[in-house]
């Protein structure tokens, strides 16, 4: 007797194990990575987290923004994995806990393992994910530091300029940075992006859409002063009023739409040297993201994406 009930236990475990493993199904093979719709689904519970706005939109479309996402990690953490030798310290680790920490308004570790729980996101992957996010960017760097160009003289003699204007302003804007594949074209890409921001909102659109490095933030870019942006996009920026966006710039990169989300007059330039300091330093991250998308963009095409 004793003997029949194990019996009967192992084979109920072994139902259960085969009904549990018959709910995983191969969503993609990004080179030899596998992705299921477990991990898809894990990654959607984390994008929420960090955009609850997501949360608005149909579950097709989030699972679409969720399979992107991961193939866009794998991709990266394949290359830091390959190149970056170096030891990430715990200084590194502990400014990304700091950072989750006030982006999510919590007062320790505990309280932030708590909300996760509460999410069903697993505290070491979201911390993992972050530490790649941040490695990529110190990848990013490394490779290609000795190729930024900065003319010091061409932009202080802009800084002078500048300081002789009545007014300077200082912009909060938000962008979507994006492309046309083959099979689309520029005014139906345009009109699909638009119908979306109308229907949900502009961070919601730069998840979908935006090829950009900032599309995880929802394209938030912070506040900009006008004496660092050029003459061109300082008149249209002006003509534009706060909570509304701009029509797409052509970039090297594809077709970029910003956003104000707020604006405000500022203090005309007193110390040039300071500001030619700030504006080098914009200058140069600019130039890291371009690097950055033209990178992950040559990995993306040297790599065998599968779909099944």
């Amino acid at each position: 007797m004793k003997k029949i009930k194990i019996f009967v236990i192992f084979i109920i475990i072994l139902i259960f194990n085969s009904k549990a493993n018959s709910q995983i199904e191969i969503k993609f093979k990004v080179g030899e990575e596998i992705i299921t719709n477990i991990d898809v689904k894990n990654e959607k519970n984390y994008l929420v987290f960090l955009r609850p706005n997501l949360g608005k939109i149909s579950e097709n479309e989030l699972i679409k923004i969720s399979e992107n996402s991961i193939i866009r990690e794998i991709i990266k953490k394949k290359e830091i994995d390959r190149l970056f030798t170096k030891t990430v310290n715990i200084e590194f680790i502990d400014e990304i806990k700091k950072n989750l920490l006030k982006f999510k308004g919590v007062n320790n570790e505990d309280e932030l393992k708590i909300l996760l729980n509460n999410n069903n996101i697993e505290y070491e992957k979201i911390i993992e994910k972050m530490k790649y996010e941040g490695l990529w960017n110190e990848l990013v760097f490394k490779k290609y530091n000795s190729f930024l160009k900065t003319d010091k003289k061409k932009l202080k003699e802009q800084l002078i300029k500048k300081k002789t204007n009545e007014k300077s302003y200082q912009y909060n804007l938000s962008e979507l940075l994006f492309e046309i594949s083959v099979d689309e074209t520029f005014n139906n890409k345009y009109e699909i992006i638009k119908e979306f921001i109308k229907v949900n909102d502009f961070k919601t659109a730069a998840v979908k859409y935006s090829i950009s490095d900032t599309s995880n933030k929802g394209g938030q870019i912070g506040w900009v002063k006008d004496t660092f942006l050029s003459e061109d996009l300082v008149e249209l920026l002006s003509k534009i009023e706060i909570g509304r966006t701009s029509k797409p710039i052509k970039t090297p990169n594809g077709y970029l739409i910003l956003k104000i989300n707020n604006k405000k007059e500022i203090e005309n330039i007193i110390n040039i040297e300071k500001e030619l300091n700030e504006l080098i330093k914009y200058e140069r991250n600019n130039q890291l993201n371009q690097f950055s998308l033209m990178y992950y963009k040559k990995l993306k095409q040297s790599t065998i994406i599968n779909e099944y």
